[in-house]
Protein backbone atom coordinates (compact mmCIF):
# COMPACT_ATOMS: atom_id res chain seq x y z
CA UNK A 1 0.00 0.00 0.00
CA UNK A 2 1.32 3.38 -1.06
CA UNK A 3 0.78 7.09 -1.79
CA UNK A 4 0.04 6.36 -5.39
CA UNK A 5 -2.97 3.75 -4.05
CA UNK A 6 -4.17 6.47 -1.74
CA UNK A 7 -4.31 8.65 -4.65
CA UNK A 8 -6.09 6.78 -7.21
CA UNK A 9 -8.90 5.96 -4.53
CA UNK A 10 -9.38 9.68 -3.51
CA UNK A 11 -9.72 9.96 -7.89
CA UNK A 12 -12.54 7.25 -7.45
CA UNK A 13 -14.33 8.63 -4.49
CA UNK A 14 -14.46 12.26 -6.12
CA UNK A 15 -15.50 10.50 -8.91
CA UNK A 16 -18.02 8.98 -7.18
CA UNK A 17 -19.10 11.67 -5.46
CA UNK A 18 -19.08 14.01 -8.43
CA UNK A 19 -22.10 10.82 -9.41
CA UNK A 20 -23.73 11.64 -6.23
CA UNK A 21 -23.99 15.25 -7.27
CA UNK A 22 -25.29 14.60 -10.69
CA UNK A 23 -27.87 11.83 -9.45
CA UNK A 24 -29.39 14.46 -6.81
CA UNK A 25 -29.61 16.63 -9.63
CA UNK A 26 -31.47 14.48 -11.49
CA UNK A 27 -33.88 14.01 -8.88
CA UNK A 28 -34.60 17.40 -8.29
CA UNK A 29 -35.24 18.02 -11.42
CA UNK A 30 -37.81 15.29 -11.50
CA UNK A 31 -39.14 16.58 -7.92
CA UNK A 32 -39.74 19.97 -9.53
CA UNK A 33 -41.17 18.91 -12.73
CA UNK A 34 -43.65 16.62 -11.17
CA UNK A 35 -42.04 13.81 -12.93
CA UNK A 36 -42.72 11.56 -9.79
CA UNK A 37 -42.90 8.34 -11.71
CA UNK A 38 -38.70 8.05 -11.61
CA UNK A 39 -38.28 9.03 -8.06
CA UNK A 40 -38.10 5.24 -7.16
CA UNK A 41 -35.48 4.80 -9.79
CA UNK A 42 -33.31 7.91 -9.02
CA UNK A 43 -33.61 6.38 -5.50
CA UNK A 44 -32.13 2.91 -6.23
CA UNK A 45 -29.71 4.44 -8.26
CA UNK A 46 -28.23 6.59 -5.93
CA UNK A 47 -28.20 4.14 -3.62
CA UNK A 48 -25.87 1.63 -6.08
CA UNK A 49 -23.56 5.18 -5.77
CA UNK A 50 -23.44 5.05 -1.76
CA UNK A 51 -23.31 1.41 -1.32
CA UNK A 52 -20.18 1.72 -3.40
CA UNK A 53 -18.54 4.59 -1.37
CA UNK A 54 -19.29 2.58 1.38
CA UNK A 55 -17.00 -0.05 -0.02
CA UNK A 56 -14.41 2.49 -1.09
CA UNK A 57 -14.20 3.90 2.06
CA UNK A 58 -13.42 0.68 3.74
CA UNK A 59 -10.65 0.47 1.53
CA UNK A 60 -9.45 4.15 2.00
CA UNK A 61 -9.62 3.72 6.10
CA UNK A 62 -7.38 0.40 5.65
CA UNK A 63 -4.78 2.39 3.09
CA UNK A 64 -4.26 5.39 5.24
CA UNK A 65 -4.18 3.64 8.31
CA UNK A 66 -1.22 1.78 6.43
CA UNK A 67 0.40 4.98 5.32
CA UNK A 68 -0.37 7.00 8.90
CA UNK A 69 1.90 3.94 10.46
CA UNK A 70 4.24 4.63 7.77
CA UNK A 71 4.39 8.13 8.34
CA UNK A 72 4.45 7.88 11.94
CA UNK A 73 1.09 9.47 12.75
CA UNK A 74 -1.71 8.37 14.92
CA UNK A 75 -4.89 6.15 14.61
CA UNK A 76 -7.29 7.25 11.76
CA UNK A 77 -5.64 10.55 10.66
CA UNK A 78 -7.83 12.78 8.83
CA UNK A 79 -6.91 13.61 5.14
CA UNK A 80 -5.31 17.60 5.69
CA UNK A 81 -3.23 15.81 8.41
CA UNK A 82 -1.78 13.17 6.09
CA UNK A 83 -0.93 15.40 3.81
CA UNK A 84 1.01 17.57 5.93
CA UNK A 85 3.20 14.32 6.84
CA UNK A 86 2.95 12.94 3.15
CA UNK A 87 6.12 14.02 1.04
CA UNK A 88 6.62 15.94 -1.74
CA UNK A 89 4.42 15.67 -4.47
CA UNK A 90 2.26 13.97 -2.24
CA UNK A 91 1.68 16.39 0.20
CA UNK A 92 0.34 18.76 -2.41
CA UNK A 93 -1.95 16.23 -4.55
CA UNK A 94 -3.81 15.11 -1.04
CA UNK A 95 -4.31 18.75 0.04
CA UNK A 96 -6.05 19.10 -3.35
CA UNK A 97 -7.54 15.99 -2.96
CA UNK A 98 -9.06 17.27 0.16
CA UNK A 99 -9.87 21.06 -1.10
CA UNK A 100 -12.20 18.90 -4.03
CA UNK A 101 -14.02 16.32 -1.22
CA UNK A 102 -14.94 19.16 0.71
CA UNK A 103 -16.37 21.19 -2.19
CA UNK A 104 -18.03 17.99 -3.75
CA UNK A 105 -19.64 17.59 0.21
CA UNK A 106 -20.76 20.68 0.86
CA UNK A 107 -22.76 20.98 -2.47
CA UNK A 108 -24.62 17.69 -1.82
CA UNK A 109 -25.25 18.93 1.90
CA UNK A 110 -26.93 22.31 -0.06
CA UNK A 111 -28.57 19.72 -2.69
CA UNK A 112 -30.03 17.02 -0.31
CA UNK A 113 -31.14 19.73 1.66
CA UNK A 114 -32.73 21.70 -1.12
CA UNK A 115 -34.45 18.48 -2.25
CA UNK A 116 -35.87 17.27 0.94
CA UNK A 117 -37.43 20.88 1.55
CA UNK A 118 -39.01 20.57 -1.94
CA UNK A 119 -40.17 16.87 -0.71
CA UNK A 120 -41.92 18.21 2.02
CA UNK A 121 -43.24 21.20 0.41
CA UNK A 122 -45.10 18.93 -1.77
CA UNK A 123 -46.44 16.42 0.59
CA UNK A 124 -47.74 19.69 2.77
CA UNK A 125 -49.16 20.87 -1.01
CA UNK A 126 -50.39 17.20 -1.52
CA UNK A 127 -51.87 17.16 2.11
CA UNK A 128 -53.49 20.47 1.62
CA UNK A 129 -55.85 19.26 -1.57
CA UNK A 130 -56.77 16.48 0.22
CA UNK A 131 -58.18 18.06 3.08
CA UNK A 132 -60.32 20.96 0.83
CA UNK A 133 -61.76 18.60 -2.07
CA UNK A 134 -63.55 16.34 0.87
CA UNK A 135 -66.85 16.57 0.44
CA UNK A 136 -69.31 16.54 3.29
CA UNK A 137 -70.97 13.09 3.83
CA UNK A 138 -73.66 12.03 1.95
CA UNK A 139 -75.15 9.90 4.15
CA UNK A 140 -76.99 6.26 3.98
CA UNK A 141 -80.21 5.18 2.85
CA UNK A 142 -82.96 4.21 5.63
CA UNK A 143 -85.57 1.71 4.73
CA UNK A 144 -88.12 4.13 3.28
CA UNK A 145 -85.68 4.76 0.61
CA UNK A 146 -84.50 8.08 1.60
CA UNK A 147 -81.45 8.87 2.84
CA UNK A 148 -81.26 8.82 6.76
CA UNK A 149 -81.17 12.76 7.07
CA UNK A 150 -84.96 13.00 5.42
CA UNK A 151 -85.92 9.51 6.80
CA UNK A 152 -85.26 11.16 10.20
CA UNK A 153 -87.14 14.55 9.48
CA UNK A 154 -90.07 12.43 7.91
CA UNK A 155 -90.42 10.24 11.21
CA UNK A 156 -90.24 13.53 13.24
CA UNK A 157 -92.98 15.08 11.65
CA UNK A 158 -95.05 11.70 11.19
CA UNK A 159 -94.69 11.56 15.04
CA UNK A 160 -95.95 15.13 15.03
CA UNK A 161 -98.80 14.61 13.34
Amino acid sequence: MDFQHLSTLLWREQELLDLLLFKAEEKQYLIVTGKTRWLARIAHEIEVVLDQLRTLEVERAAVTEALAVRLGLGDDPSLRRLAEAAPAPWDDLYAKHHEALLVLVTELRGLSDSNRELIERGLSAIGDALVSVRSPSAGTYGASGRSDERSHRAVTLDGAL
